[in-house]
């Protein structure tokens, strides 16, 4: 493949661990909604149990199926991917997505388009289309303490839009943010010849991997995150394990991973204050 046959090319990543079906429906509103973009789709199969993964290139003979004798997680499955990748634009995708729209396209047209995005991101919406707020500030202490004595109340609806993202931010316009979901995830790959080993930190399982990828992209280049509205995405939301809502199970590992990045990042002594303020026992 030339460079400039690279250059126009996405890399579609994703995982499968026993969702033989979810994973089908993902690729096909892949091929059903992506026009006049070039792209090529990586299966990574996590040593799935219930299904053979081989039956993928049965119903889409046209993917690049790649398989992994052992469940390697959500970050080394995607780093595994990455390495069987070709386009310079590299998508992370849950399995258990619907594109709505033809957000692959919108997403790498303003990705290419505008240098200082690294990282570019689409609206995700719950099945029954309720918005679900995946763009966040970083952790610091001065936006704890604004939330933990109320003195956001005093900001206009827009500052608190603006700074404390989450639940404050509507999700209805652009918005440059600190970090995003892993759940659909396009940058350039360029970037990870910034990151360590130049690839994405894979030193956790599964969960909190991305919060760390975003802070890396701030703390080893000068790019920044887009959430871009108008590219539309059904996130089914823990389709591949958990349920909607958040199980003792899935906190606690959060948790542990938060933890672990921002003890190496912020220093312990840092991390015990967030970990207060937040009410989560360090």
């Amino acid at each position: 493949m030339t460079v400039a046959e690279k250059n126009d090319l996405i890399s579609i990543i994703i995982l499968n661990y026993n969702t033989f079906e979810m994973t089908c429906d993902c690729i096909q509103s892949i091929i059903d909604k992506t026009k006049n973009t070039n792209y090529e789709i990586i299966v990574v199969d996590n040593a799935s149990s219930n299904c053979n993964p081989d039956d993928f290139l049965i119903r889409f003979p046209q993917i690049n199926l790649v398989k992994s004798d052992v469940n390697l997680g959500f970050s080394k499955g995607n780093n595994l991917g990455i390495e069987n990748s070709e386009g310079n634009v590299i998508l992370l995708l849950n399995s258990d997505t619907i594109l709505i729209n033809d957000a692959i396209s919108e997403c790498f047209k303003r990705l290419i388009k505008e240098d200082e995005i690294g990282i570019i991101t689409c609206k995700l919406l719950f099945p029954n289309g309720d918005i679900q707020h995946q763009c966040r500030p970083f952790d610091t202490i001065s936006l704890n303490l604004t939330e933990r004595l109320r003195i956001h109340k005093l900001w206009s609806k827009e500052k608190r839009s603006r700074r404390l993202l989450g639940g404050y931010f509507n999700h209805q316009t652009e918005m440059i943010c600190d970090r995003i979901w892993g759940t659909f995830f396009m940058f350039k790959r360029e970037i990870l010849n910034s990151f360590p080993k130049n690839k994405l930190s894979d030193q956790f399982f599964m969960y909190g991997e991305d919060n760390e990828w975003c802070y890396q992209l701030r703390r080893y280049t000068n790019k920044k995150i887009l959430y871009l509205p108008t590219a539309e995405v059904t996130h089914i939301m823990g389709g591949s394990r958990f349920s909607k809502s958040e199980s003792p199970e899935k906190l606690a590992i959060i948790n542990q991973n938060k933890k672990k990045y921002m003890s190496e990042y912020y220093g312990s002594f840092k991390t015990k204050v967030l970990f207060f303020l937040q009410g989560i026992k360090p």
